[in-house]
Formats: C-alpha cells, structure tokens, sequence
C-alpha cells in the first residue's frame, strides 16, 4: 500500500490537474510531494559543493541575499509546500511554473544557491508569482505573506527583487511547460517511487476548463 500511493499514474495526474483544485477537501496535489523531492536532493547537491569549493561561497550575489533568513525555518520543505496549498488551493500547474521560474532564477543568477536559509522564501515568492501567471483569480500579497510567515512588506520586497533578477522574463510557453513536466517526471523517477507522464498538452486549456468549472459551479450554486 505504501509503496504503491507513491506511483502516479497518467489518469490520477490529469485528474489533480484539471479537477482537484475546486473541491474543498482536496488532497495535496502530487506534483508538492514531487517538487519538494526534487528541491531537497538540490539542496543536498549545493551542501556538498559549498563544503568542497571555498569559491562557490564567494560567488553569491549580494542582492540575491535577500530570501536569506537570519535564522533557519525548521519547518520541511513538503510541510511548507502543504501548508502553501492548504491556504491558496493553488493548483498543480502553478507548482509547475515555480519550477521554471526558480529554475530561471538561478541560471540568471549563477552565484546564488538554493540552501535551507532561502529556501521557503524563494518557494512562497515563485508560487505567489506563478499563481498570478496561472490563475484568474488570486490573493493578495498580504495574505500569500501570512501563509508564508512573512510581513506583507517582506513579501513585497521580495517579489520586486526577484522580478529584477529574473529580468521579468515570466512567460511560460506550452513545449516550455512540457518540458519542465518531463524533466520532473525524469529526475524524481530517478530518485525513485514517483512517474509523471507529461498530460498537458495546452497551457491555455488549464485557464479554459478553470472558466468552465467556476460557471458550473456559479450555476449551481444559482440553481439551489
């Protein structure tokens, strides 16, 4: 039982993409239990070359340090991610475009690092920003910040800087989007006990059955 809940298979995949997100008590979304393999093995990769190569401590951009903590959270990478999407409902694609977008990031910033110290506020940026990307409708700053454990001028701060460094190229393309989906699929797989199969086919679908489901639901509601 245990080892088979962490298979995801193509038709339980489609289903949290395109249905979990309207319904109340929707579990998480398996692409969380995903991202956050995928960032700790990063984080653990970053650990052994920062102890190996005194440069790489050296190389850091002074305005990257601003998603440093002074004190390091103690809560895990999957329980933050959990906590982010018990408060948002964010669907499974944003998830995805946080990816590209830290992925971006950290290409255009090549000394910066993801570490335990900078971790959960580079998560609850990108998610934040991916959501106004992906997303019709969403929260405000203010409260993306509470759920995060932030100040809203903290937040504000940060999705300002990060805008900056990632010279505000946010737009996600659909092979963009694959890309990242199959690349997901592949390094987790690796890492063993996940299988994402690449179900999106149309990044504007997501928006379009997001518009239907909301006026079934607007209808509905009406009708009782």
């Amino acid at each position: 039982m245990a080892a088979s809940s962490l298979i995801i298979s193509p038709r339980k995949l489609r289903s949290d993409l395109y249905c979990y997100s309207y319904q109340r008590d929707a579990n998480t979304p398996l692409v969380i239990s995903v991202l956050a393999s995928l960032i700790e093995r990063t984080m653990a990769r970053n650990e052994r070359i920062a102890k190996n190569c005194k440069w790489a401590l050296t190389r850091k951009d002074f305005r990257s340090r601003v998603f440093d903590c002074h004190e390091t959270p103690d809560m895990t990478i999957q329980s933050y991610l959990e906590r982010i999407f018990r408060y948002t409902k964010a669907g499974p694609s944003v998830y995805v475009v946080a990816y590209v977008y830290i992925d971006r990031f950290c290409q255009a910033n090549p000394g910066f690092r993801i570490n335990a110290r900078n971790v959960h506020r580079l998560l609850i940026t990108t998610i934040m920003v991916a959501s106004k990307y992906v997303e019709d409708m969403n929260y405000r700053n203010s409260y993306f910040a509470r759920v995060g454990g932030l100040t809203t001028d903290e937040l504000n701060n940060l999705e300002l800087e990060f805008l900056f460094l990632m010279g505000f190229k946010l737009h996600v393309n659909v092979s963009v989007f694959e890309s990242y989906c199959s690349h997901l699929e592949r390094e987790v797989s690796i890492g063993g006990g996940y299988h994402i199969e690449k179900t999106l086919r149309c990044a504007e679908e997501i928006k379009s059955r997001q518009i239907e489901e909301r006026r079934y639901n607007q209808i509905a509601r009406i009708m009782l």
